[in-house]
């Protein structure tokens, strides 16, 4: 901890002045092009674990980040980079990276089509995903970073197409784009292989799907408001997100075919929103449930209900279902920790608004009866000006038992805080 301060400290001090002074300026050098706009911020964060991990270090959190995001606007054509610096003294290490890089231009007047490295998002969950097989960066989102972090970027094409009847998002990837998971290098774990937790003593190998053309994914939605109420129905080809096989000559993990169908709803209900989604995940790999090293194929549901409960007060609650297949199978196999045939999970969402609305108080969690284990989110930001902001929060995990989903990562609970600077 005594390195980390002065690192933080010398990083923000190099980079803060170098930003332009006014949020969504466009700064001198690009004065005479109207048709670029720059944007982006430097953040500066801190987290450590509440309590004492023996796989992994005290500190969880210690980055200062510069972003920036450059659109270039032409006609019938948007042209977007977004990219990141970071200096990392978790890992002693920085990094650039690009989290997009696209085109996005209309060749026709109903079509649309943006074509390179993009966020995307689908789906009717708040931190809960049914129908939204994007890939994910689980990591960012335990330790502390900015929830925009939990969506990691995928290369891909996506086509839009708009009729009146209804509307149709297709989304082509040559090469499978997986989620950032836990792999142990920074947040401990439950190993099945090790019957215990593990770290950065047993960091997980996985086996990538980089083939290109052969490691494909195929995405599908189509949506369309009926009167008031939001409809959509679902197809997804390609792979788990995270690895949910495992070779068992290398014990490399590995990320199994899969095939998604699933529907939504979502409109007004009872003086608020509620929310309907479910997807039937089919594992190609053991449809009929019988080998232990592949996840089974499952039903998944979702639920959920937001209301203002007063004036800047929001709440919101979810249910949500995983509900395993050929489960008599799977427990014939399965070993000490097997998963339950459902997993229920309840959330909760408070929000509250004060000074104006400069000041966020936040309060996210997770709580499942079946595992009897949860995860805790709250968070305070504050929004000293138009340029500057603080924030400060926690990551909290409980469970009875350390195999589980939430409970494997009680040893990982964390608090955190940092600043940004907006230009």
């Amino acid at each position: 901890m005594k390195r980390l301060l002065p690192f933080l400290i010398t990083l923000f001090g190099l980079l803060a002045p170098a930003v332009p002074p006014a949020v969504g300026v466009t700064p001198s050098w690009l004065a005479d092009a109207d048709d670029l706009e720059l944007r982006g911020f430097v953040d500066a964060r801190a987290g450590a674990r509440t309590g004492s991990d023996p796989y992994e270090k005290d500190v969880s959190l210690a980055e200062t980040r510069l972003q920036l995001d450059l659109n270039w606007f032409k006609e019938r054509a948007v042209f977007k980079f977004k990219g990141d610096l970071v200096g990392d003294a978790v890992t002693d290490k920085a990094e650039a990276a690009a989290r997009e890089i696209n085109l996005l231009f209309s060749p026709l007047d109903f079509v649309d089509v943006k074509l390179g490295r993009q966020i995307l998002t689908w789906g009717t969950g708040d931190l809960l995903f049914v129908n939204d097989l994007f890939p994910k960066d689980w990591e960012s989102f335990f330790v502390g970073r900015d929830s925009e972090y939990l969506k990691a970027p995928a290369d891909v094409l996506k086509t839009s197409l708009f009729f009146e009847a209804v509307n149709i998002d297709l989304v082509y990837a040559p090469v499978f784009n997986g989620s950032i998971f836990i792999d142990g290098s920074r947040l401990s774990y439950w190993s099945p292989n090790l019957e215990r937790l593990a770290g950065r003593d047993f960091i997980l190998a996985d086996r990538e799907r980089n083939r290109f053309l052969k490691d494909s994914e195929f995405a599908l939605r189509l949506y369309r408001n009926i009167g008031s109420v939001e409809t959509a129905i679902y197809g997804y080809s390609g792979f788990w997100k995270t690895p949910e096989g495992m070779d068992p000559a290398t014990a490399d993990l590995t990320y199994p075919r899969l095939n998604v169908w699933g529907a939504s709803a979502r409109g007004p209900f009872l003086a608020g929103i509620a929310n309907i989604e479910t997807g039937y995940y089919d594992s190609r790999e053991d449809r009929d449930g019988g080998d232990p090293l592949v996840r089974n194929n499952e039903i998944r549901l979702l639920a959920g209900f937001e209301k203002e409960l007063a004036v800047n007060l929001t709440g919101s609650v979810q249910y949500y279902l995983e509900w395993m297949q050929k489960y008599d199978r799977y427990r014939r196999t399965a070993g000490l920790s097997a998963r339950d045939e459902y997993r229920h999970v309840v959330t909760l969402r408070l929000t509250r608004l004060l000074l104006n609305q400069n000041l966020t108080l936040s309060f996210f969690a997770y709580y499942s009866p079946t595992d009897e284990d949860g995860y805790l989110r709250p968070s305070i930001r504050y929004k000293i000006t138009d340029q500057w902001a603080v924030e400060g929060g926690g990551n909290i995990f409980f469970g009875n038992a350390d195999h589980t989903f939430f409970g494997q990562f009680e040893n990982n609970s964390n608090l955190y805080a940092g600043v940004r600077r907006n230009f």
